[in-house]
């Protein structure tokens, strides 16, 4: 009579936990690298986004509203007239990117913008340069 094998043995095991920890390194290191990627997409999104809303924003309320960049973001400033003075409004923080700009943005109520800019969001994945047309068209393109 034959003995009933049960359970696994000390090889079986020992190769299939190398494979998993052969996969887990595999996946991490794919993860590690598409960071970066994700944060750049994710910057250029949200500085669009923001410029977009900043426009809205100014059509629909009637005031101006300034977009001023720092390197860890933006700032976006309505205009006061009974003080004459720009006030914060919002700030937002983009996490994995640095941001540069020429110029603040000042959209109009008409949706028109003046002090045109030139806006680099970028890391070690790439740069994006953004401009922003007197009409209001924002355009994104790679490069580098």
């Amino acid at each position: 009579m034959a003995a009933s094998r049960q359970g696994f043995t000390v090889v079986e095991v020992v190769l299939a936990l190398a494979l998993a920890g052969f996969f887990a390194l595999g996946t991490a290191y794919t993860v590690q690298r598409l960071g970066p990627k994700l944060d750049l997409q994710a910057g250029i999104w949200e500085v669009t986004a923001g410029l977009n809303q900043a426009r809205f924003q100014a059509i629909m309320s009637g005031a101006s509203v300034r977009v001023r960049f720092v390197p860890s973001g933006f700032v976006f400033e309505r205009y006061d007239a009974a003080e004459a003075a720009w006030r914060p409004a919002r700030a937002v923080t983009l996490a994995g990117v640095r941001v540069r700009a020429n110029n603040a943005l000042v959209f109009h109520p008409e949706g028109t913008v003046s002090n045109l800019a030139s806006i680099t969001v970028g890391n070690a994945r790439g740069t994006y340069r953004i401009t922003v047309a007197i009409t209001g068209r924002i355009r994104a393109l790679r490069t580098g």
